[in-house]
């Protein structure tokens, strides 16, 4: 039986603007016209076309589409000549090494930038959003830098790994993380052994991935499931197979203690383990809930501590499958309170991709708005910690806010600042098509209707009225004629203001 809180929205409340919303937070917005559609099919068959997006037709992802082969280890053969030339410093051979290291790691550096213009790409082309919405969400929560790791095709891996278990099963995400050489490698389990064992990764599934900081754990359970992660290495880019000399040699074979569990355990038993409590589930429907409904600044509010204790049974009763969970949430009359409606800062992929998306501009130059994000704080692929984004209120201050307008700017017009209009980057950007649906049959169409929709498509919630009247004054003093240049004029206002900023 379902929780009172997670009760669906009444069918007939669907609006457009409800649509809008679902759209904007169960991936990166759209057009009027898509908002239209999704409004027109109702709350239930929206919620299932965005989340059963299997049926929907996408773009496969090649194995082959980045080079997994630069940062290869060393042949056999090439080893031993290192280690001699070690014990007989022999600085030429050394040096031979070095070059080679320094020109691999100079071509993966090359192939990252590549992974990151081809994932925003694949952002803002998508017809699954909620796909890559959630691979952006678990790249945030199994947060995993390449600087640390230095390998970009285990970080195409990892892409990939997140992609494929995106709304599936988080049980099996879990036991798929501490098999993944990114992971492995970020959180130096490739040194956990037996004789030195190395808590990281053990401290990090615990306190940041599945139960959160300080719930229902010791210190010692840390201590134990470490050991029990002992020998959970990776050779190339694959993970060390279990009937194997090396895990054999280093995985600590005795009893271990965690939560309570006596047994000998390895790392799947310790995942495991771990989801039989019932903070777990509540842990990633808090997560869940951060990103999709309110970012919930302090402590929760009553109803949203019960929306998420409902959403937490859901998982639990269906094994940890997140799609149940997720249609629950999208369903709901509470994700569609005017509470939780304007609510979230967006986060700059949120704003470049939403931006291009909704609007239609071009989309420019991707390493030109991945900087652009970088700027604001979002690099993909270089979260800034194993706690991955903070996000909410971190994402704006004075410098982000002056870079966001910019970016708005370039992506309106293709100019950078301080650039001449001759230098402007790709086409020109004609916003007509926005407006085209309200012209009369006389081919006219009202200054105020125009601009009251200009608003309407781009800020989650109605605007104050005076905001209307300002650019509806604008727009006069401009000679009132709804030309390509005013609209762009007016988009370059209305992306500025603070409103915009919201989700």
């Amino acid at each position: 039986m379902i929780g009172k809180s997670l009760r669906p929205l009444p069918a007939a409340e669907f609006d457009d603007r409800k649509a809008r919303h679902l759209l904007n937070r169960a991936g990166f917005g759209g057009t009027p016209r898509q908002v239209r559609a999704l409004a027109d099919m109702g709350l239930r068959r929206a919620v299932d076309y965005l989340v059963d997006y299997e049926k929907i037709d996408a773009p496969p992802v090649r194995v082959d589409q980045f080079d997994k082969d630069i940062m290869q280890p060393l042949a056999r053969d090439q080893r031993q000549a290192l280690r001699q030339a070690r014990r007989t410093a022999d600085e030429v051979t050394l040096e031979q090494f070095r070059q080679l290291r320094q020109s691999a790691q100079r071509a993966d550096r090359t192939q990252i930038r590549d992974l990151q213009r081809w994932w925003l790409a694949r952002m803002i082309e998508t017809p699954r959003p909620l796909q890559e919405k959630m691979t952006l969400f678990w790249h945030g929560h199994f947060a995993t830098g390449y600087r640390a790791i230095e390998d970009s095709y285990h970080m195409f891996v990892q892409n990939q790994l997140f992609r494929y278990h995106a709304v599936g099963s988080f049980r099996a995400l879990a036991h798929a993380i501490i098999r993944d050489p990114a992971m492995i490698a970020y959180l130096n389990n490739n040194q956990n052994r037996k004789e030195a064992p190395n808590e990281n990764l053990a401290r990090e599934l615990m306190e940041l991935f599945t139960l959160g900081e300080g719930n229902d754990y010791t210190e010692s359970d840390i201590k134990h499931g470490a050991r029990a992660l002992t020998g959970y290495t990776y050779h190339d880019d694959e993970f060390i197979n279990f009937q194997s000399p090396q895990y054999q040699r280093l995985h600590d074979h005795g009893m271990k203690r965690i939560l309570g569990e006596t047994g000998n355990w390895d790392g799947d038993d310790f995942v495991q383990i771990i989801l039989t409590r019932p903070v777990a589930a509540r842990f990633i429907c808090w997560k869940l809930y951060r990103y999709f409904v309110n970012d919930l600044p302090g402590v929760p509010r009553k109803p949203a501590q019960q929306f998420i204790s409902d959403l937490a049974k859901v998982l639990r009763d269906r094994n940890y499958h997140l799609k149940p969970v997720l249609k629950a949430l999208f369903k709901s009359a509470h994700f569609y309170d005017s509470a939780n409606i304007a609510s979230q800062i967006k986060s700059p992929i949120q704003l470049i991709v939403g931006a291009i998306r909704s609007l239609q501009v071009p989309p420019r130059n991707l390493s030109v708005l991945l900087s652009a994000a970088e700027l604001m704080g979002q690099n993909i692929f270089y979260p800034p910690s194993v706690k991955g984004w903070e996000g909410g209120r971190a994402w704006l201050n004075t410098s982000t806010l002056f870079v966001r307008q910019n970016l708005m700017i370039y992506l309106l017009t293709g100019r950078l600042p301080d650039t001449p209009a001759w230098e402007s980057d790709g086409p020109t950007y004609d916003p007509m098509h926005l407006i085209e649906h309200l012209r009369s049959p006389q081919g006219m169409v009202k200054l105020r209707d125009a601009v009251t929709h200009l608003l309407g498509v781009n800020l989650a919630s109605p605007p104050h009225p005076s905001r209307l009247d300002v650019l509806v004054r604008f727009a006069e003093s401009g000679g009132g004629t709804l030309e390509k240049a005013m609209l762009v004029a007016l988009l370059s206002l209305i992306t500025a203001t603070p409103e915009y900023q919201l989700c």
